[in-house]
């Protein structure tokens, strides 16, 4: 690790909220917030612009995190990044698995935080 922090590099890519109803949560956050919609996946995911960060959806076939709102952090390698995020205290909560766009996993930081790490398929 260097002096500024991990080296496996990473950005914010969204904010991932659990919805029951994708079509009803795009339009209170479109409508009213002015959140403009970038893409929809059916019931399971829509991604709405948030300015520098995406404001996910999740419909339940997409809840990866139980309901909880959680940060989604985008990296080049998950198992790498799982394993770096392991040795400065984190626990896996659901193992990297094939999503339908990418490869995420579930964490918790000591505190108990639910966050995702996801990136590209190989």
């Amino acid at each position: 690790m260097s002096e500024t922090g991990s080296e496996i590099g990473s950005e914010i890519g969204n904010v991932l909220y659990p919805v029951p109803d994708v079509a009803k949560a795009i339009e209170f956050y479109r409508d009213g917030l002015g959140l403009p919609l970038k893409f929809a996946d059916g019931d399971r995911y829509a991604a709405l612009n948030g300015g520098r960060t995406t404001f996910a959806l999740a419909g339940p076939e997409e809840d990866v995190t139980g309901g909880k709102p959680a940060a989604s952090f985008k990296v080049a390698d998950v198992p790498a990044a799982i394993a770096q995020l392991q040795e400065v205290g984190a626990t896996v909560l659901s193992p990297a698995a094939e999503g339908p766009h990418e490869i995420r996993a579930v964490l918790a930081d000591p505190w108990g935080n639910a966050f995702v790490v996801y990136g590209p398929k190989p």
